[in-house]
């Protein structure tokens, strides 16, 4: 038992000399290790010092620099403000001794006009007593002295005069009536130009009745729309197996009847095909039209044409004056045209081509304002045609005087072509006359897109453009139109003006 005690008392001894032992240890190691803890933090302090010391020393130097540059560059700028300064200033020193010399030239001009004008003064006061001096030693006035001149060399010589110009005159006359009778009856047995009276309608035949059906389409749409783009009227009646293309422009006829005779060959007729072929109609007539100019210029003769004028020569194909094709015309003139230049030995190439030429302002003047005469002379100074030409074709309405001999020539070949016996008829003119003034008038109104006159005159289809004209301003349109053709125009009869606003939208599906 004692033992047993003795035992715990040494365990409980070492226990707690362990126990001391161990927080000595402890104490001791903790030392040991927060001294080298202090030791890293000031080494670490001492090197972030020494990075903050070399960071704001290369701070330093980069400002330095910088400001360095800037100081720089705020010199040289500084320089060039001066630089820029000391020009101006003597750019206006410059200006001043310019403008100072200017006042000085102006003052010693305005000088030498007081000079000139005082002379002047002076030299009109002798000359107006030198005449004084004269009458009075004459005892007649200077009008007087040459009016007694004149009379009495009209009284002396007189009868000589009158039977010297009596006896030229009548040689003369026959001479040149026997002349001019030769030259005109040569040229025109020369020129063998046939003349075609145009109409103003077209028939195209049908293979079957039952394509009228398809033409005139569900509630009308198809002939509407045919009419529409073409510009001509389509006359569908009873008449077998043929329907009625009717316009006063022949252009828009023949565009009409291509595309209808394409529409009908193709069986598909609705508004789409329709637009399809009158497009295709056009084309082929912007051909024809430049092969009939082609033609007429190779007939004739004429050579080295522009190849934009052989196309508007070619547009006078479809073109008459009253009722006379005017391209037959042009080639007729230019050909009696270079048979006088040949017997007046004239320039029988300047001659030729301002005969073919002479009308062309009438293929476009339905497009342009003016006279065919100004509008032609623009053409040919466009295209690059000689003077000589020009003023050879100007003259033959006497618009301008004849100042060559060929103008003269060309003048004379236009009355022979237009005045000959079933060359032209006047009531045809007219008409077509009436049908442009008509379109014409209605296409100074604004926001017209196209016009159409159709049923002979008696109705007027106006198109105006549906994002400048709404509703009412189409109703408004159609009774100033009405309005103005009762002020401007006659007429038998009514006309009926009809005005159409059409909105087309077109979207695509992708």
């Amino acid at each position: 038992m004692d033992q047993t005690i003795l035992l715990v008392i040494i365990a409980v001894i070492s226990v707690a000399s362990g126990s001391i032992l161990g927080y000595y240890v402890r104490q001791s190691i903790a030392k040991r290790r927060a001294g080298s803890l202090e030791a890293k933090l000031q080494k670490r302090v001492i090197q972030v010092k020494e990075e903050t010391v070399a960071l704001i020393k290369r701070s330093e130097a980069k400002a330095s620099e910088i400001i360095g540059k800037s100081q720089k560059e705020v010199d040289d700028r500084h320089r060039e403000f001066l630089k820029a300064q000391q020009i101006l200033l003597d750019r206006e020193r410059l200006l001043d001794t310019k403008i100072s010399s200017f006042d000085q030239k102006e003052n010693e001009l305005k000088e030498k006009g007081e000079k000139l004008k005082a002379i002047k003064d002076e030299l009109d006061r002798l000359r107006s007593e030198a005449e004084e001096k004269l009458e009075k030693v004459a005892n007649l006035s200077r009008e007087d002295a040459k009016k007694e001149l004149l009379a009495l060399v009209e009284i002396e010589y007189e009868k000589d005069i009158l039977e010297r110009i009596k006896k030229l005159e009548e040689f003369s006359q026959e001479k040149l009536q026997a002349r001019a009778k030769e030259i005109v009856a040569l040229a025109i047995q020369k020129c063998a130009v046939s003349q075609a009276q145009e109409l103003t309608t077209t028939t195209v035949l049908l293979q079957n009745e039952d394509i009228k059906g398809r033409i005139i389409g569900k509630e009308g749409r198809n002939i509407r729309t045919f009419e529409k783009l073409t510009g001509v009227e389509l006359i569908v009646d009873e008449t077998p197996e043929s329907v009625v293309i009717s316009g006063f422009n022949p252009i828009r006829r023949q565009i009409a009847k291509i595309a209808l005779d394409k529409l009908i060959q193709d069986g598909r007729i609705q508004p789409a095909k329709i637009e399809e072929k009158v497009e295709e109609a056009k084309a082929e007539v912007a051909v024809k039209i430049k092969e009939a100019g082609e033609k007429a210029a190779y007939d004739v003769g004429v050579i080295g044409l522009n190849d934009k004028l052989v196309q508007i020569l070619g547009r006078l194909y479809y073109r008459t004056s009253y009722g006379q094709n005017v391209l037959l015309h042009s080639m007729e003139v230019a050909l009696i045209s270079e048979t006088i230049a040949e017997e007046l030995k004239a320039d029988t190439k300047v001659a030729k081509r301002a005969g073919l030429l002479h009308d062309i302002g009438k293929a476009i003047d339905q497009q342009i304002q003016g006279s065919h005469i100004e509008i032609g002379i623009k053409i040919l100074e466009k295209f690059g045609e000689s003077e000589a030409v020009i003023k050879a074709m100007r003259s033959h309405h006497e618009d301008y005087p004849a100042d060559t001999l060929e103008a003269s020539i060309v003048k004379t070949a236009d009355a022979i072509s237009s005045s000959r016996p079933g060359a032209r008829k006047d009531t045809l003119e007219n008409y077509l006359q009436r049908l442009k003034d008509l379109e014409d008038l209605a296409n100074k109104f604004p926001g017209i897109d196209r016009t159409y006159a159709i049923q002979a005159g008696r109705e007027i289809r106006v198109f105006v453009k549906a994002d400048k004209v709404d509703d009412l301003g189409a109703q408004k349109t159609a009774k100033q139109i009405a309005e103005k053709i009762e002020e401007e125009l006659k007429y038998p009869g009514e006309i009926k003006v009809t005005v159409i606003r059409e909105n087309r939208i077109v979207e695509y599906a992708r």
